[in-house]
């Protein structure tokens, strides 16, 4: 019996592990592959594909029903998966990957919405919008990190709850990037990232945006949203034990003095550790109904504080050398009296990434936003450096705008 095939045509930049290549750009005849495709496996295939392609095509339907299928519904894995193993180096500059990022995180909102929408009416969740909600995300962040990071700063974040899955979901592709950790293993800890506050569908939404100082038994009943989305996922198809055990043990702490376990140091599994540590940094640097957001360069200076006593010291120091010194997305004033966002980072010079100017040294915003290298400077007497970092809002600044430009 023949089935439908659903080919589309790919740059060789885009194709990743997973993907069913029924078609090259050449006759299969003096190619080592075989006449019936290659199921790309590892990194190795992406390379030997690349070596003779300039572009290929691939079955689409053939990469749902294989691939997607056994990511995020594995049964076991091995520790190994947490070693470094690939060295993971940019396939496209930022200005050139943006609008697949902008592509890839309005993708990645609206199946955000459909899973939030589909618990909180009771449904299951759902693994297929999990994949197609992380996939797309990883792939861009593989890319180029920067960009989407840039696009996701940039957006306007209406809800927390939304914008906290997602903005964690990339921070811990990029981290798990950043750690050379293969494809598969990012997919793992985008998706934790993405679904370790989902239990917070089932608490009072009064109590979730509550201004003032919870009493005790509201920190437990805000606790609890741990035991929720372990029961969400135990009713789903999601069995992947590294998202099990983001959401079991996100909260937990180096010290001990998380919950809901009270685990030290390495009892924590590292995909807990590690998104113990996004979810801190991104909860800090965003506005909060009882609190004012604080730039990421400040959150990333209280996270190295805690360093030894919440969270595993050489995990914050990586966390810190992935992201910069002035985390991509961050507003930041020049020494000109500019106000600009981090675009992208310089990998030699950290203090001098590439940024986009949006106001006039009087703050006025500017129409004509212009891309400035801080590390490409040709006069040395007036060089541009940033002078600070600032938190999201200030100067009344609406970064918003250039999103809806890209």
């Amino acid at each position: 019996m023949l089935t439908e095939i659903d080919e589309r045509r790919i740059d060789m930049i885009d194709l990743r592990v997973g993907m069913f290549v029924c078609r090259l750009d050449r006759p299969w005849e003096g190619t080592p592959f075989p006449l019936q495709g290659i199921e790309v496996r590892s990194e190795d295939d992406i390379r030997a594909l690349r070596e003779l392609c300039q572009f290929v095509y691939i079955d689409a339907h053939r990469e749902v029903v294989d691939h997607r299928a056994r990511v995020l519904t594995r049964a076991s894995l091995s520790a190994s998966r947490f070693k470094a193993s690939i060295t993971h180096t940019d396939r496209a500059n930022v200005v050139e990957e943006v609008p697949r990022a902008h592509k890839a995180l309005e993708n990645a909102s609206a199946m955000v919405d459909r899973i939030y929408n589909d618990i909180a009416s009771g449904r299951e969740l759902s693994v297929e919008y999990v994949e197609q909600a992380v996939r797309p995300l990883v792939a861009s962040v593989l890319r180029n990190a920067d960009a989407f990071l840039y696009v996701e700063g940039l957006r306007k974040h209406d809800s927390y709850s939304y914008s906290h899955s997602i903005s964690c979901s990339a921070l811990a592709a990029a981290f798990g990037r950043h750690m050379g950790f293969a494809e598969e293993t990012i997919i793992s800890l985008a998706a934790g990232g993405l679904l370790m506050d989902v239990g917070k569908t089932q608490l009072p939404e009064g109590l979730l945006q509550y201004k003032g100082s919870l009493s005790a038994n509201a920190v437990e009943v805000v606790r609890s949203h741990v035991t929720h989305g372990l029961a969400i996922l135990a009713r789903s198809s999601v069995t992947d034990p590294d998202v099990v055990d983001i959401l079991r043990t996100h909260h937990e702490r180096h010290d001990g003095s998380g919950y809901p376990a009270g685990l030290t140091d390495t009892a924590i599994p590292i995909a807990g550790r590690m998104l113990g540590i996004i979810d801190t940094y991104d909860a800090m640097s965003s506005l909060r109904p009882y609190r004012p957001a604080i730039s990421r360069h400040q959150a990333l200076q209280h996270m190295y504080a805690a360093r030894g006593t919440l969270f595993q010291p050489e995990l914050v120091e990586q966390f810190q050398v992935c992201l910069g010194v002035y985390p991509t997305g961050s507003l930041v004033e020049l020494n000109s009296g500019e106000v600009a966002v981090v675009m992208a980072q310089n990998q030699v010079r950290r203090l001098r990434p590439k940024v986009l100017v949006l106001s006039t040294p009087a703050k006025q915003p500017l129409t004509d936003f212009r891309i400035l290298d801080l590390m490409d400077q040709r006069d040395p007497a007036n060089m541009v450096e940033i002078a600070r970092s600032l938190a999201p809002g200030e100067y009344a600044i609406d970064i918003t705008e250039h999103f809806l430009q890209q």
